[in-house]
């Protein structure tokens, strides 16, 4: 694989998660309407976004050797380590902590949901 089609994947992968998050987070969004709940749903999707790329770049790198699975693995592993992070920092923030880790969990398993077909691109 060329680093032009790593970068194509990542690219997609990317513009994809951008998609479903956005649209997750509107449905969040409705579901807790007051205004510190969209902040925490709005951080929630930012992290997820920044944490999803870079776990993604590490899986798609790790796939072109052959080791897709365990890049995927360990991206979960980077996930659930965030998720217990973002926990703590939520609430040093100021964030409700059970809207800003149901939207964080539910915005890491709609784009880890979306990887697997994008690490062979």
């Amino acid at each position: 694989m060329t680093q032009r089609s790593v970068g194509r994947a990542v690219a997609l992968y990317g513009l994809s998660s951008l998609v479903v998050i956005g649209l997750a987070g509107a449905v969040l969004a409705l579901v807790w309407g007051a205004p510190l709940d969209r902040r925490a749903v709005l951080v929630s999707a930012l992290v997820a976004l920044v944490v999803q790329m870079v776990a993604f770049a590490i899986a798609r790198l790790l796939a072109v050797s052959g080791n897709g699975v365990a890049g995927w693995a360990l991206g979960a592993v980077i996930c659930l380590i965030v998720l217990v992070i973002h926990g703590f920092v939520s609430r040093g923030l100021g964030l409700p902590s059970n809207v800003a880790l149901v939207s964080l969990a539910t915005f890491f398993f709609l784009t880890e949901l979306i990887e697997p077909p994008l690490l062979n691109v």
